[in-house]
């Protein structure tokens, strides 16, 4: 995960002509809109996520298989949307970053760790959605809750453990051309960038996108099935996949561009399209590219209220309970004054 140029493989610097020229004036109109950019989508995301977090927490009923990824994926997106603010504010001064060390490491590793987290959570939804349209006769230790968890757990462990070169390389630094104390990636060696690109190309998309294909193309069928249209067993089950679906197709919408991006990053590592201006075009891309998959996880909790009736369900229920206790203070309260005032007045009749 980057949030600047110099997080890239080969920091391009080339001698002043014109297309550097033109770089630096794109490059700075870039940063003027980034601040408010990352403001608005850092508010609305961790109003969202936080909604979608609540209702799973709070519902009723035992969470499924499904609302136990869905909510850790929500999870993932509020951590990354309250991490963001502090790049806002880091760029509207011009990379100056004023939050000390600590904190220049740890938000970039919850940076980092979302993007590991979002795409595992939900390749085991797109299994989890395979094995409860495509083999619902076969009993799976991945369809039970208490595996779930414990599947989870494991995926946040492995995400930490992917980004400790960010906690360990990560560092504020005193950059001369812009005269500022920037938090910079600063690795020993630019083969470790050449590791963490392609460990993130391979590991962190392809392999996770072909069991995400391989899986939603079964479900596909399935849903397409005439015959098993009528089933009541797969009815519950399909709901939950048109939100599965929606949100996988808007995963791969956010996050295909960086991914291609980093994948070039990695070919100019190797010197295999040289040249000024195509380093600047990187650079570009590259920010461009990483903000769009960062807004992945602020579209996400519309997509839970748009396309998924049964979590508008859960959250006219969760509400429902919210409210009840007070609606019911308030009518004990007012039959007991009913009451007390109907004693009162027997009793003055008695009288």
């Amino acid at each position: 995960m980057v949030v600047n140029a110099s997080d890239r493989l080969v920091p391009t610097v080339g001698p002043e002509s014109d297309s550097c020229s033109n770089y630096t004036e794109a490059w700075l109109w870039l940063s003027s809109l980034q601040p408010a950019y990352l403001g608005l989508i850092s508010v609305v995301g961790l109003v969202g996520n936080g909604l979608v977090l609540s209702v799973f927490c709070l519902q009723r009923k035992s969470c499924t298989v499904a609302d136990i990824y869905l909510g850790n994926l929500a999870a993932a997106d509020l951590v990354l949307m309250s991490c963001l603010p502090f790049w806002a504010v880091t760029i509207a001064q011009g990379y100056q970053w004023d939050f000390g060390e600590v904190l220049c490491k740890l938000v970039n590793v919850a940076i980092s760790m979302n993007y590991i987290c979002s795409v595992l959570f939900l390749t085991l939804v797109s299994v989890d959605r395979y094995l409860a349209l495509v083999k619902p006769m076969s009993p799976s230790r991945l369809r039970r809750t208490s595996w779930a968890k414990r599947i989870c757990l494991g995926i946040w462990s492995l995400c930490f453990l992917f980004s400790l070169p960010i906690l360990l390389f990560r560092t504020v630094m005193h950059v001369e051309d812009p005269g500022v104390n920037a938090c910079i990636l600063s690795y020993p060696h630019p083969g470790w960038s050449l590791h963490h690109n392609i460990t993130s190309n391979v590991l962190g998309f392809l392999i996770p996108v072909l069991v995400i294909v391989y899986c939603t193309r079964h479900i596909v069928a399935v849903l397409n099935n005439r015959g098993a249209r009528g089933l009541p067993e797969l009815r519950a089950e399909r709901k939950a996949t048109y939100l599965v679906l929606a949100v996988l197709a808007v995963f791969l919408f956010c996050w295909t561009p960086h991914q291609v991006m980093r994948f070039l990053d990695t070919l100019d590592y190797f010197q295999v399209t040289p040249g000024c201006l195509w380093g600047h075009v990187l650079d570009i891309g590259i920010q461009l590219s990483t903000y769009l998959a960062y807004s992945n996880s602020a579209v996400n909790p519309f997509l839970f209220v748009i396309v998924g009736k049964h979590f508008r369900r859960k959250t006219k229920e969760v509400l429902g309970k919210t409210l009840n206790p007070w609606s019911k203070d308030l009518s004990v309260s007012f039959i007991s004054m009913n009451t007390l005032n109907e004693t009162q007045r027997i009793n003055l009749e008695k009288t």
